[in-house]
């Protein structure tokens, strides 16, 4: 019988990166090196999640579903995606400028690359007081401005700049152009299993191989939205709140959950997978217990009732 699924986390170097889930997650880094994701629940070949706890330990996350089917994602999730399972769950720390950016939707994604689009959506749990991201195109900057402006190396002023702090959600569509500016950011990600990244800019940096990493200038311009605003929201309970949904789309749906005491919860027809952001507490199910803390992930297979018990405030991620 399935139960609760708690995996190994994958450490993914980045020239961003830095030490902060260290600090400020608790987490235990591999030595001298800058981290910029740790992916969390993944079955993406680039970074594939390991059970760690139970029976399946040991078992790669694509074992378990390919195994498991409908059991571990829900018949209508397992009847839209089939063998793919569709989400990627991460945390990242970017402690430096994140290269300017944008992905696919599904359809180009598929065609080019035969794999999903990338719908993400980021929650800020950190942002250092003078954190800027780009979010979207200036108002008028057309795509054969933006191909000239990139063919000289030069996009100053093209960009819509946005300060973030602590508590903020964005959601990031496929054609949205996204980076950091300023400052340094922590955020829980949850977004479709895709790893297709097509870069614009990344600020001359040098990889750790001493060569400039490789732009993608054609294919972003083709996939760029340039009309699109991006809206920032801030989270934050008010008083008397313990439940605020994020966001509700065709890819997934979230929840951020303030848990005093105690939690009930199930889900018939989907995975619900945690995303911890902050506190301490212990997950119960039928013959099941773990602790869970700040910046852990859980999945949590259908059909299974689970009690959350302690003091935290978490994502909730199903697909509905």
């Amino acid at each position: 019988m399935l139960y609760p699924l708690k995996f190994k986390k994958v450490f993914i170097e980045k020239v961003w990166g830095g030490r902060e889930f260290e600090e400020k997650l608790n987490m235990t880094l591999p030595e001298n090196k800058k981290i910029g994701e740790s992916w969390e629940i993944s079955a993406h070949p680039n970074g594939m999640s390991i059970v760690e706890n139970g029976f399946l330990a040991g078992k790669t996350l694509q074992e378990v579903y390919d195994k498991y089917k409908e059991k571990l994602v829900g018949e209508k999730v397992y009847n839209e995606y089939g063998n793919t399972f569709p989400l990627l769950i991460k945390y990242l720390d970017v402690n430096d400028r994140l290269s300017i950016q944008v992905h696919p939707d599904d359809e180009t994604a598929m065609k080019n690359h035969n794999e999903l689009g990338k719908s993400e959506s980021w929650y800020i749990m950190e942002a250092s007081n003078d954190a800027t991201l780009i979010m979207g195109m200036k108002s008028g900057i057309t795509k054969e401005e933006f191909l000239k402006k990139a063919e000289n190396n030069d996009f100053e002023g093209i960009f819509e700049e946005k300060t973030v702090k602590k508590g903020d959600f964005i959601d990031i569509i496929p054609g949205t152009v996204h980076a950091s500016l300023k400052g340094s950011v922590l955020f829980a990600e949850i977004q479709e299993n895709s790893d297709v990244t097509y870069r614009i800019y990344d600020f001359d940096r040098i990889d750790s191989k001493g060569v400039k990493r490789e732009l993608h200038i054609q294919q972003s311009a083709e996939v760029i939205d340039f009309n699109k605003k991006v809206e920032i929201v801030n989270t934050d309970f008010q008083k008397g709140e313990t439940r605020k949904n994020l966001i509700r789309k065709k890819y997934y749906s979230i929840d951020k959950i303030k848990i005093n005491d105690e939690f009930e919860d199930i889900s018939n027809e989907s995975m619900i997978i945690y995303s911890i952001l902050d506190g301490t507490g212990t997950v119960y199910a039928k013959n099941f217990s773990m602790e869970v803390k700040k910046g852990e992930s859980l999945l949590v297979p259908p059909h299974i009732n689970v009690v959350l018990k302690g003091t935290l405030e978490i994502l909730r991620t199903v697909i509905e």
